[in-house]
């Protein structure tokens, strides 16, 4: 899996706090070591009115409160050229399309990309389709904001760029990782050996590297057939 050494992530937010929790663990360290830049933009402060408005009533009824494209659409060119751009823009949604490993592997490798976090309901056709923005969703569950869901995609981006994990083999091995066919990843074991009566296989006591790789091979299947059937590929005729 070759990648760019370093990737730049424009958020476009109304509450730029919520991402501080991308300053810890597996993300912090790509952000320390530059391998991950995040611009956090707030909408709000496009906003052209005292109160700094971000949102109106929708045309045709409704509950619940739009966000308007001419505000949205003055953060977004201050980070993203829709003539010349240096990566792909996205929208968090419930209707978008499922985000899998696949699309994070595409942007790790990709030098810059940005995403708006909607809020209320929904963000003004118009800007979505103007800046051509691809709509993302993390499963079939609605959220208070893009915030929540954007989170888990930056952080499945970071662990994917150079030298943040130290090393590619333990990104192939994991759930949907090459080495496994894209299937979940088999049972994990440590110390001790017993924990309250439970013990460790003893195929993986035994030393036997083969019969190890074989176990976890075949772990690994009934795991996505028990839990996710839908990742078995079918084999061609």
């Amino acid at each position: 899996m070759t990648l760019g050494t370093s990737c730049k992530v424009n958020i476009l937010t109304l509450f730029p706090g919520m991402f501080d929790a991308l300053k810890n663990s597996i993300s912090g360290r790509a952000i320390g070591a530059g391998a991950l830049v995040l611009n956090v933009v707030d909408i709000r402060g496009f906003a052209t009115d005292n109160y700094k408005s971000v949102d109106d009533a929708p045309y045709g009824g409704g509950a619940g409160q739009v966000m308007r494209p001419d505000v949205l659409g003055r953060a977004i060119e201050s980070v993203h050229d829709r003539s010349n751009p240096k990566g792909p823009i996205f929208c968090l949604s419930p209707r978008g399309e499922r985000f899998v490993q696949k699309t994070a592997e595409d942007l790790a490798r990709s030098p810059e990309c940005a995403f708006v976090c909607g809020h209320y309901e929904g963000i003004d056709q118009r800007a979505i389709d103007y800046y051509g923005m691809r709509e993302l969703s993390i499963g079939d569950f609605v959220t208070s904001g893009g915030e929540s869901a954007l989170i888990p995609i930056i952080d499945s981006i970071a662990r994917l760029l150079p030298g943040v994990l130290g090393s590619e083999a333990s990104l192939e091995s994991e759930s949907f990782g090459e080495a496994l066919g894209g299937m979940l990843e088999y049972p994990q074991y440590t110390r001790p050996e017993v924990w309250n009566g439970l013990e460790v296989p003893e195929v993986l006591l035994s030393g036997h590297h083969g019969k190890i790789e074989e176990w976890r091979k075949y772990q690994s299947l009934e795991t996505t057939r028990s839990n996710r059937p839908d990742l078995i590929r079918k084999e061609k005729p």
